[in-house]
């Protein structure tokens, strides 16, 4: 392998153009959109700089290693900023909690508000720290290719109950219901049911706790940027506004990918960081692996979807944090519709993000950027016509959110946009308009999710959300590592 293309410009993807690069394989990454980052899209507007995606960085460690590839440091090409606290949780009681990575601190709140839960947090926090070191530092860049490879992770995860729920683990150490949403919610970050996905997912609370939560001076953004500058600086190349048509492939080769104008490229290997159903139902439709593996990947269960609105505020809000998840009245109840439909739930819990609270550049000055997302379900679940629905849960969440925590804020707004399930399908080309690819539930985890390199066609590899390890920013990165190590051993056998 002596040439490799990487379609879409995710983070996944160009982790993995990254390694590539690095390692000497001459890379060329194809983005349909104008803009690299793919989820990590970055919107314009009256001033107002708005992450599309992800806003939360944990794991620093694992974007410094891709710099590190090449001698490089990050710091020298963009500023991570620790955030505290990681989040503020805020329920409809007036009670809130603020999520930081001190002990005294979190040891006062947690016993302020139920003293015995103070012993355990503390086992819940073991406890976590134990799957993180099981299920991410040992497993979580590498590739499961086979059953026995699995079979051989077996013991550790039956020894921390993986089969049990987020929930069910966390109820297990905390008896303070609102304490146990605060320690469980962690699973919905990257497209999970706390109640149904595996525990194994409680590794996130050790995570955090490890690394801290951070945010990058001029927001997301600005991470994808230094990104794409680095994989030039190594003779990457990049091209935008280039949609891929069709991975061409024949017998058990992939030989090169078609763009959308009908141009052929020949590669020695192909990488997808596209949305993994897709790059099997649509990208290999011409091959009969693209078409019998895209039918059992349509018929896995798939994250829920989200709904967004970035808006942005003529006045400033100090009395907010960075990052706050405000619950809504109901928890489980709540959860179970959101992922299972068929209907949008009268009641939501939101995730409001402030970035102008740790990087005023981000608005005019005096001004306030924000957007609030809440968890809905995807269009197999709920077959909603969000052309319809959109603008009224728009009006609806703000309305929630001018009432409880943002005064004043309809006669404050200067800008406003969503973005609904149709557009994770339509410009993301997210089957359902899933927000996180495959549901992360044990038995979609590990070999169960699509592999990191495919059975059949041997130089056609899987990176993101949709493999091993699964959704989140650490996730994909740790996917591209998987993916990489891969790539370069058959680089090594060619």
């Amino acid at each position: 392998m002596k040439t490799a293309a990487v379609i879409g410009a995710g983070f996944g993807g160009l982790a993995l153009a990254i390694r590539l690069q690095s390692a000497g394989v001459q890379t060329t990454l194809f983005e349909a959109r104008d803009k690299p980052g793919g989820r990590a899209y970055v919107y314009e507007d009256a001033g107002f700089i708005f992450d599309a995606g992800p806003t939360i960085i944990t794991d620093p460690s694992s974007v410094e290693e891709l710099f590190a590839l090449s001698g490089r440091k990050l710091s020298d090409y963009v500023e991570l900023m620790p955030i505290t606290p990681f989040y503020r949780l805020c329920w409809e009681d007036g009670y809130s909690f603020d999520y930081v990575n001190e002990q005294d601190e979190l040891d006062r709140q947690i016993r302020a508000k139920s003293p015995s839960d103070v012993a355990g947090y503390q086992r819940f926090l073991a406890y976590s720290r134990e799957l993180l070191q099981e299920g991410y530092v040992k497993l979580g860049a590498v590739p499961f290719l086979s059953f026995a490879s699995m079979i051989g992770a077996g013991p550790a995860l039956l020894k921390l109950q993986a089969w049990k729920s987020v929930y069910t683990k966390v109820a297990e150490f905390i008896k303070d219901e609102q304490l146990r949403q605060a320690f469980s919610f962690h699973s919905l970050l990257v497209g999970g049911n706390p109640f149904a996905t595996s525990a194994i997912y409680a590794l996130i609370h050790a995570l955090e706790r490890k690394w801290g939560v951070w945010f990058a001076r001029g927001g997301t953004g600005a991470l994808v940027q230094a990104m794409v500058k680095l994989f030039e600086d190594l003779g990457g190349v990049i091209h935008l506004n280039t949609p891929v048509a069709a991975i061409e492939a024949e017998g058990d080769r992939v030989t090169g990918v078609r763009l959308g104008g009908g141009e052929v490229l020949a590669f020695d290997a192909v990488a997808s960081n596209a949305d993994v159903v897709n790059t099997y139902k649509k990208l290999l439709s011409g091959h009969p692996r693209g078409r019998s593996h895209g039918k059992t990947l349509t018929g896995k269960r798939h994250s829920m979807s989200l709904f967004v609105i970035y808006f942005g505020l003529k006045t400033q809000h100090p009395n907010l944090a960075h990052h706050t998840v405000l619950f809504g009245p109901r928890y489980r109840e709540l959860i179970s519709e959101i992922f299972n439909g068929p209907e949008l739930s009268k009641d939501f819990s939101l995730y409001l993000h402030a970035p102008t609270r740790s990087d005023p550049t981000l608005a005019p000055p005096g001004c306030e950027a924000f957007y609030v997302l809440a968890p809905v379900p995807h269009l197999g679940s709920a077959d909603l016509d969000w052309d319809v629905v959109g603008p009224v849960y728009r009006d609806r969440i703000l309305a929630y959110l001018e009432e409880r925590y943002i005064p004043g804020l309809t006669a404050d707004l200067v800008t406003c946009r969503i973005f609904t399930p149709f557009d994770f399908r339509d410009q993301l080309d997210a089957h359902l308009g899933s927000a996180f690819s495959l549901e992360p539930i044990l038995t979609q985890s590990a070999w169960f999710r699509a592999h990191n390199r495919d059975d059949v066609i041997k130089n056609l590899y899987i990176v993101g959300a949709g493999t091993h390890p699964g959704a989140g920013v650490p996730g994909v990165i740790g996917s591209a590592k998987a993916t990489a190590s891969l790539m370069l051993e058959d680089v090594a056998a060619a």
